[in-house]
């Protein structure tokens, strides 16, 4: 077993891909990495999470990638602390100026 374990590692590259990683990274990048763009998924900023903030995140309502998921623009709805802030979709920011996870923080 071990050894066909080493035989399918040594198929793969020894970094993986931007896309395949599941680090936390910009907005747009982490929005790449889920089908149809990330809409539907829950987002939040690492930085609140080390703060204590539990609970918040942006719920994607729609997305505009370019550049292989890099940049662009990305909507939705903002939910603090349980309850949302966001009567309708607004553009996320901070997007490239934060590291970004999937999930609630």
């Amino acid at each position: 077993m071990e050894r066909a374990v080493r035989a399918i590692q040594s198929l793969l590259p020894s970094t993986l891909p931007p896309s395949l990683r599941t680090t936390p990274a910009n907005l747009y990048q982490v929005l790449s990495r889920a089908p149809g763009g990330g809409v539907g998924q829950r987002v939040h900023q690492i930085r609140w999470t080390e703060k204590g903030i539990r609970n918040c995140y942006w719920q994607v309502t729609r997305t505009r990638l370019k550049l292989e998921g890099s940049h662009g623009k990305a909507w939705g709805k903002l939910y603090w602390k349980g309850e949302q802030i966001s009567e309708r979709e607004e553009r996320i920011s901070g997007s490239l100026k934060y590291k970004w996870s999937t999930g609630t923080s």
